[in-house]
């Protein structure tokens, strides 16, 4: 079963639960997905990546400017975005698809950059944040 039939199933069962909020947040992302697929990428994880960090983002924003009312259920739909996306490897793991990367690459410094970060997002299969695997990357390039 796709996550786009899974969230589908999830619509529905919401619905007959009376689950307002669930419901909403979930028809949103359907329609993102839903959209994805029509334009023919058919990445859904990196839809629901892309549809998780925005609510991040939103949430950061409003408690930045003093407004924890508002960032609540943009932290609850980034949660319920994140049960959807397959399981984060740890940083152990992620260390090691690193190293791998750089010696796979002949890494020397900063500048092989772009080619160790290309290596690791293929090794780890959608299963790393960017944002983590650029910290590991610079940490273990830093430490060549």
């Amino acid at each position: 079963m796709s996550i786009l039939e899974r969230i589908q199933a999830d619509v529905t069962a919401a619905r007959k639960a009376g689950d307002k909020q669930r419901v909403g947040a979930l028809q949103l992302v359907l329609s993102e997905l839903q959209k994805d697929a029509k334009e023919g990428k058919g990445d859904e994880v990196a839809v629901l990546r892309r549809e998780r960090k925005r609510r991040e983002e939103s949430a950061d924003t409003y408690e930045q400017n003093d407004r924890p009312e508002l960032a609540v259920p943009e932290r609850y739909e980034a949660g319920l975005i994140a049960a959807y996306l397959p399981q984060e490897l740890g940083d152990d793991e992620l260390r090691v698809l690193v190293g791998d990367a750089i010696a796979e690459t002949g890494a020397t410094s900063q500048k092989d950059m772009g080619r160790v970060m290309q290596a690791v997002i293929a090794a780890a299969g959608g299963r790393a944040d960017g944002k983590r695997v650029s910290g590991l990357v610079k940490e273990a390039l830093a430490a060549l």
